[in-house]
């Protein structure tokens, strides 16, 4: 059996992921223009073989709510295991830490926004015992490319949707949501979900909530079922927050 060190190679996608494809894309400001120019933002991925939690910022020197150039800095890290065929089955507990530095452009149509993002990306990698099957171990550094959009077909409803590629193990994860506003509370829907590299992939299927405002704060969070290639399943929990400045 080796299929264990294609679940550690995979298991660092799941939350630069949740970065393009599930932390970020909130979507325009209901309440207007209001002069910001940073995002701050943080969340947390949950599922019986992972903990991850990220945090970052996006940067637009015109404004939150305008067209123009955006950078997005992000940082994650967090835990996974795995059974390795290489030690005889043994269960591997691997830590990862990843930052990415994108520079980008928002592009603005009524009610569509699109974000573009490309720039460099650098893991760290260790396992516990080691593991020779596992290709990720130390620094490795590579190129990532990200693209998020958020829809407003009607005042009532949502529709966001995300995608990333990294060079490294050339992972890659994309999300689709659809949501209706309740009493302009926040947006609530089905959401689709996939992220991979070379020789793993995982699928889930949920529920978000997104854009829950108290305060200065705004809060999403999401739950399913999630499958993956080596046929173990398990429930997923997302939860995340942001702030504009």
């Amino acid at each position: 059996m080796s299929r264990g060190g294609r679940v550690s190679a995979a298991m660092v996608v799941a939350v630069a992921f949740s970065g393009c494809c599930v932390g970020v894309s909130t979507g325009p400001a209901r309440a207007g223009d209001d002069g910001a120019q940073f995002l701050l933002f943080s969340g947390a991925d949950l599922w019986r073989d992972g903990r991850f939690m990220h945090g970052g910022l996006l940067w637009s020197p015109g404004g939150l709510d305008h067209e123009g150039f955006t950078l997005q800095l992000l940082a994650s890290g967090g835990l996974y295991r795995y059974r390795s065929g290489a030690l005889n089955n043994a269960w591997v507990i691997g830590a990862e830490e990843e930052a990415e530095v994108l520079p980008g452009w928002r592009f603005k149509r009524d009610r569509l926004e699109l974000k573009v993002f490309a720039g460099p990306d650098i893991k760290n990698d260790v396992t516990s015992p080691y593991d020779p099957s596992n290709r990720l171990h130390g620094t490795s550094v590579g190129i990532r490319g990200a693209v998020n959009l958020w829809f407003e077909p009607t005042p009532a409803t949502m529709v966001a949707a995300g995608a990333s590629l990294s060079s490294i193990a050339t992972g890659y994860s994309a999300r689709a949501a659809y949501g209706w506003r309740l009493h302009d509370w926040f947006y609530l829907g089905p959401e689709a979900q996939t992220f991979a590299c070379v020789g793993y992939s995982q699928l889930r299927f949920g529920v978000h909530l997104t854009g829950l405002k108290t305060e200065q704060w705004e809060w999403s969070a999401a739950a399913g079922w999630s499958g993956d290639s080596d046929h173990r399943s398990s429930p997923y929990l997302r939860l995340g927050v942001l702030t504009r400045r």
